[in-house]
């Protein structure tokens, strides 16, 4: 832009700024919560042809459809809160955003700094509040600003490793008056090809054929890495397991070598890894747990080699041998060449390897059969014939966002996709994400169907999200999965032998039954229909109806241990 064309430029406010920009960025939708101090750019928003508000009735449930839609789109979502009140609600969900590595841009209204002295109502120090949940926090103290800054917040959050970042927008900036041009967008390449693949050939040809496991992390399917992934384990003939509490399904769950996600405890882990010379962990936060075991997870005779693009998580909790940074699409095509002519000479017998792998895959399916053969004969529904239920509705297409916990371990055992980027899960741990998220998986698909499985607990913290389902007329069919309990912690405590709780089967705040919640009246309050399932022949219908009617819906299925 020339020196005369900027001056050119018709004043404008802040808020009006802030909208042309997030045009600039190929922005679709702003998520949030509206309050005094997003008036100006609120009253901006009605100009716009490109951008589209989703509104939700609560910043935590706000702060999810975001996270749902960049997981789904590949592209970061941007969030509009309300103060420091709105901020503090959305935490929770900006926590497992942060946890996830989702790209956000979150801003909040902040009150007119001209009387900040004065401690107004709904004033307080947002950055200080936003700073332990994002990579960054700042405010804008000007409308000149927000050119260098927005163009910053957009790439940064995307940048490695991936994340929230935040920006505290005061109402006289969103007024103030301004000729600042816009600046073009910066074009970063930010996948790098790691250095030292010929040392990591080396080092993975030396492994004895079968010796070697790969885990597969959320990176994968971030960088649409799947089909180097997939021959790279089949070159090795290695077994392919996903991470310990993973976001996404990053490999084909029909494919062979396919061995499932890894458990949860470090001696379940040191187990399921114990017969392997090496592990190749692909992306990083490969083995997360939730509670204390005694032990290392990685065994020790085992030699860990990582490919991350996030340097930070390499050599952070075990030795590696051999750990590399790099994007993993760009790398693998580098490498897979490389090791492919180094193992030449011994295809027969990877390929037996293959073979091995589809016999013992034959034999799991088998004793998963037998298992859910007997637990069908019960009179009530089992989470796992629950999960074998609802896996044959959802069939192998639509998409699922998962925080039933109760059934997700369950659910990953009976689905059989060739796809990825079509599952996504609670990574961050923190509860109330499910269903909104689940309204932001549908937009970043382009309103495609998506099956929202939620806990009854879980449903609890954002129910007001099917409002939003319902105002928007996104096709969402969410499942409840009830046992009217918090059965993880009762499960958790009964494994313990010095819990009086467990001895005497008296569990404080664990039952919610004093009154039952009614699911149902509480979808239809909110402009959605609903249905209970009480028997398991009837939950695979019920879901296939669900997702044909194109509209949101609920189903509640209650379930027994």
């Amino acid at each position: 832009m020339t020196k005369n064309a900027m001056n050119e430029i018709s004043p404008r406010r802040g808020g009006k700024l802030l909208l042309e920009l997030l045009e600039s960025e190929g922005v679709e939708y702003v998520f949030g919560n509206p309050g005094t101090t997003e008036l100006p750019f609120i009253d901006a928003l009605i100009d716009s042809k490109k951008i589209k508000y989703i509104w939700g009735l609560q910043e935590a449930s706000v702060v999810a459809m975001a996270d749902g839609y960049a997981q789904a789109s590949g592209r970061p979502g941007f969030v509009n809160l309300h103060t420091a009140g709105g901020l503090g609600h959305g935490l929770g969900n900006l926590l497992n955003a942060k946890v996830s590595g989702t790209p956000l841009v979150v801003t909040a209204g902040q009150q007119d700094s001209r009387h900040s002295i004065t401690d107004p109502l709904l004033f307080g120090d947002l950055t200080q509040i936003a700073t332990p949940a994002v990579k960054w926090a700042q405010e804008v103290h000007s409308a000149a600003q927000l050119p260098i800054l927005i163009r910053r917040a957009f790439e940064d959050c995307a940048a490695a490793q991936s994340g929230p970042v935040f920006l505290s927008l005061p109402m006289d900036v969103m007024e103030e008056m301004t000729s600042v041009p816009i600046p073009p967008r910066s074009n970063v390449d930010r996948r790098p090809v790691a250095g030292s693949l010929d040392l990591l050939a080396d080092e993975l040809a030396a492994i004895k054929p079968g010796r070697i496991a790969i885990i597969a992390g959320d990176e994968i399917s971030n960088h649409d890495a799947t089909p180097e992934v997939v021959a790279l384990a089949e070159m090795l003939g290695a077994p392919v397991f996903g991470s310990s509490w993973p976001a996404h399904l990053p490999y084909p769950t029909n494919h062979s070598l396919w061995a499932g996600n890894l458990p949860t405890k470090a001696t379940e882990i040191h187990a399921a890894v114990n017969d392997f010379d090496c592990i190749f962990a692909l992306g990083g936060k490969s083995f997360i747990t939730i509670l204390y075991s005694e032990g290392s997870a990685l065994p020790e005779q085992c030699e860990l080699f990582q490919l991350s693009v996030d340097g930070r998580d390499l050599g952070r909790s075990y030795p590696t041998k051999l750990s590399v940074v790099g994007d993993i699409q760009k790398s693998l095509k580098v490498l897979n060449p490389l090791l492919s002519e180094k193992l030449a000479s011994q295809a027969t017998v990877f390929s037996g390897l293959l073979e091995d792998a589809r016999q013992q895959q034959r034999k799991r399916h088998e004793q998963l059969l037998l298992e859910t053969t007997q637990l069908s004969s019960l009179e009530y529904i089992h989470p796992l014939i629950a999960a074998q239920e609802m896996a044959r509705g959802i069939g192998s297409d639509t998409a699922i966002v998962d925080e039933a916990v109760v059934t997700a371990v369950h659910l990953r055992k009976f689905l059989n996709r060739n796809t990825v980027r079509r599952y996504s899960f609670l990574r961050g741990g923190a509860l109330g994400w499910g269903m909104p998220a689940a309204i932001g998986y549908s937009l970043g698909l382009g309103r495609e169907p998506v099956v929202c499985l939620v806990g009854d607990g879980a449903a609890l913290y954002s129910p007001q999200a099917m409002w939003t389902a319902a105002h928007e007329k996104l096709p969402i069919t969410f499942v409840v999965v009830n046992n009217r309990e918090y059965n993880v912690l009762k499960n958790f405590m009964r494994s313990q032998p010095h819990f009086t709780s467990a001895r005497e089967n008296k569990f404080i705040a664990m039952d919610i039954v004093d009154p039952v919640i009614d699911y149902l009246a509480l979808a239809k309050s909110m402009g959605i229909p609903a249905k209970r399932i009480e028997r398991a022949s009837d939950i695979a219908a019920a879901i296939q109806t669900g997702i044909a009617t194109g509209r949101p819906n609920l189903i509640e299925i209650l379930v027994k241990e």
